[in-house]
């Protein structure tokens, strides 16, 4: 009987000793993380990495600490920029954003993070490495949108991403036909045309539609509409007949003026007071 009762309290100190050590430990990550998140807002980004890193290594379940040490690696990375440092700060920052996204697939942070460092990768390269980017940031957005339904931010980068796979192509063949930069569409080239429609048809009809989906969650939202007026123009570009390209200029001259008024109409109001 003694022996039970000695081996029941040698469990239970044993238990005892977990708990506080988990405890303590928990205590320390959040204290970690305290410290990361000061050194980060006084731009000493390197120290927030490394207090960061610490937090979850005294508790991996700590997903704040790991979403801030994915923050902190993208906020070094220099969109464009290709030094092995750089590459370095961006496959990292993926790997942690990643590292969030295995445990918590509809992290809503995580996914922008993603869908904005792929899209801002396409500021460089290739047409090929451009377009492969932005295919990318397309993915993570229509993520985004599963998770979140009326995430009008979303929307509006399908409807930006969309416009940015479509413009420099439908513009070189613009250039390359000698087509000034008032001369209105369609392109004059009947094959080149066919090609463009081709390969950028869809993917303007389909930022279109983005973009709407945007204005039906926020009517207000003034940059889908001016993006809306931009796709309506390349729109026009690839047209077969110019009446039609004709009413493409109209509704993107409609929408450039909705989106100024609507600008106007915003600035006008009185400022929001803070709540104190």
């Amino acid at each position: 009987m003694t022996k039970q009762i000695l081996r029941f309290a040698a469990l239970c100190s044993c238990i005892a000793a977990t708990i506080l050590s988990t405890s303590c430990a928990k205590l320390g990550s959040r204290d970690e993380m305290n410290k990361g998140v000061q050194a980060y807002k006084n731009t000493k980004y390197i120290d927030a990495a490394t207090h960061f890193k610490k937090a979850i290594e005294l508790d991996p379940s700590n997903q704040n600490a790991q979403l801030y040490l994915a923050t902190s690696y993208m906020t070094q990375w220099i969109p464009g920029a290709d030094s092995t440092e750089n590459n370095r700060m961006y496959d990292a920052a993926k790997n942690e954003f990643q590292k969030v996204l295995d445990k918590d697939p509809k992290n809503s942070t995580a996914l922008a993070s993603m869908a904005f460092m792929t899209y801002s990768s396409a500021a460089n390269g290739s047409q090929d490495q451009k377009e492969k980017f932005l295919e990318e940031a397309k993915k993570w957005n229509e993520r985004r949108i599963e998770v979140d339904p009326k995430d009008t931010e979303a929307y509006y980068s399908l409807g930006v991403i969309a416009w940015s796979k479509a413009f420099s192509p439908i513009q070189t063949a613009r250039a390359t036909l000698h087509m000034k930069g008032d001369e209105p569409g369609p392109i004059k080239d009947v094959k080149v045309r066919h090609e463009l429609q081709e390969k950028y048809g869809k993917t303007i009809d389909d930022g279109l539609k983005s973009l709407t989906s945007a204005l039906q969650i926020d009517p207000e939202y003034d940059d889908a509409m001016s993006y809306i007026n931009l796709l309506y123009r390349k729109k026009a570009d690839i047209e077969d007949n110019p009446d039609d390209a004709k009413a493409d200029i109209a509704k993107a001259e409609e929408w450039f003026n909705k989106a100024l008024d609507t600008k106007k109409i915003k600035a006008a109001r009185p400022a929001k007071k803070q709540e104190s």
